[in-house]
């Protein structure tokens, strides 16, 4: 599992196997530099520069490598990924250049998930180097927090329960010398009503938590950050069926990228004052589960009426929320699993973005398209408040039509969050249902990057 933190090493004249990047354009001026065997050995592997291709080129009693790009003068995290993943084990510099954002995708392109298989690439790492040396603890940093993610996501709900959320920030929380809290099981039911609820019916060992991690300096900027961490999604009494339970194991992505993101703020040493919020259950089915029709109570003291237990996910969002905006941080971002609907207007790529202020999406989207990573902002659209009201409580916490119900969701998060907090919501899907080259089948992290490179625009 994870990723080699050696793979990103600093050039200094080793011994390495060149790789030359071109693009279909290029390629006839490239290839007029060959010789006759050389031209031969790519026309056999049908390469002609197009994007991801990668050929093998004698030379001598060696060899080079090429690789296709969109455009050599202009890298992406992934244009190399495709090379990482199929050049034989070595060590590697880009010829007539720097591999520059391409750091990132030739490291995520080696990420394994072995926790039940055993399967360690048989053929060893491939190392590429890089004359940029002072980006290279950035860059394994951040690829090193997307294996997190993956791994976190990746593992079954039995082997990655709301107590194994628990033990991986408590480890987080040690390696930096921050503080960790965490509340269990019944004692959530006084200060955080709805995370008890929802976690009520699971077995003990899976007994719901809020787990916290607070670090920095306190006259620093507060920041919040807020995961969504449901390890396994029965739909509650509102069963999905088993088609719709495939995937529940990854329910808990929210919470996996606020762990990895916590990790990279402090590992980056930003200057603010972290406050990071974890709330897992295991949504299930059991005589003492919380049922439709039933009225909760929440931290903020807002009452809701449950119309689907199978929107779990925001009623343990709104006690974090709550408690989070409790200590007036400067900017809250959450990041969660929330809708289907999220995905059926977006698909699988894009995280759903709803944001109070324009400033604040704009440099999220910004820094997302600058690090291959932009979601895509979503409407926080108050007219459609309506839907979630309810004539026995405060609220609902889901509406009675198919309509826009990634922002419904979002506006019952919103409910939840201090007056006049700058607040980012990202809707993420955390996995990919195909891999492309440096992005494995599983779980993803999406917006990851996106959130931590605008946090260093503002805070670095």
């Amino acid at each position: 599992m994870s990723i080699d933190k050696d793979l990103i090493q600093p050039d200094r004249g080793q011994d390495a196997i060149a790789i030359h990047l071109v693009n279909s354009d290029g390629f006839g001026s490239f290839a007029k530099g060959l010789n006759a065997s050389q031209r031969a050995a790519l026309a056999a592997q049908k390469f002609t520069g197009a994007g991801y291709q990668v050929g093998i080129v004698p030379d001598g009693e060696g060899w080079f490598a090429v690789g296709g790009v969109a455009d050599p003068d202009e890298l992406s995290s992934w244009c190399m990924a495709a090379l990482a993943e199929k050049l034989p084990a070595g060590t590697y510099r880009r010829a007539n250049g720097d591999p520059g954002p391409a750091l990132h995708g030739w490291q995520t392109a080696q990420y394994r998930f072995t926790r039940y298989t055993g399967d360690e690439d048989a053929e060893g790492p491939r190392i590429l180097l890089t004359g940029q040396v002072g980006k290279i603890d950035l860059a394994v940093a951040e690829a090193q927090a997307v294996a997190m993610v993956r791994d976190l996501v990746n593992t079954p709900a039995e082997d990655m329960g709301p107590a194994a959320i628990e033990e991986r920030a408590e480890r987080i929380a040690g390696a930096h010398g921050a503080d960790f809290d965490v509340t269990r099981g019944d004692a959530l039911e006084k200060d955080f009503p709805m995370v008890h609820a929802v976690g009520r019916a699971a077995e003990r060992k899976h007994a719901p938590r809020l787990v916290q991690i607070e670090w920095g300096d306190e006259s620093h900027p507060r920041i919040a950050i807020v995961g969504k961490g449901v390890t396994f999604d029965s739909g509650g009494l509102d069963i999905k069926s088993s088609t719709g339970m495939a995937l529940m194991k990854k329910d808990m992505g929210g919470a996996a990228h606020a762990l990895a993101l916590a990790d990279l703020i402090m590992t980056a040493g930003l200057k603010v004052r972290l406050h990071c919020v974890v709330p897992t259950v295991e949504n299930a089915i059991a005589g003492n589960a919380f049922r439709p029709g039933d009225v909760l109570q929440s931290r903020k003291g807002i009452t809701v009426e449950i119309g689907n237990t199978d929107a779990e996910g925001r009623l343990i969002l709104g006690d974090a929320l709550t408690l989070a905006s409790e200590r007036k941080p400067a900017l809250l971002i959450d990041f969660a699993t929330l809708t289907g609907a999220a995905r059926v207007a977006l698909g699988p790529d894009l995280p759903a973005l709803f944001t109070r202020r324009d400033q604040t999406a704009e440099q999220l989207i910004q820094a997302g398209r600058a690090h291959d990573d932009a979601p895509w902002r979503m409407p926080l659209e108050q007219t459609y408040a309506e839907w979630l009201a309810s004539d026995i409580a405060d609220t609902n916490n889901a509406h009675g039509n198919s309509f826009a119900g990634s922002t419904v969701a979002a506006l019952f998060l919103d409910k939840f969050v201090g007056e006049d907090i700058d607040w980012a919501h990202f809707d993420t899907f955390a996995w990919r249902p195909a891999a492309k080259p440096g992005r494995p089948k599983g779980g993803e992290a999406l917006g990851l990057r996106a959130a931590f490179h605008m946090l260093r625009g503002r805070y670095g």
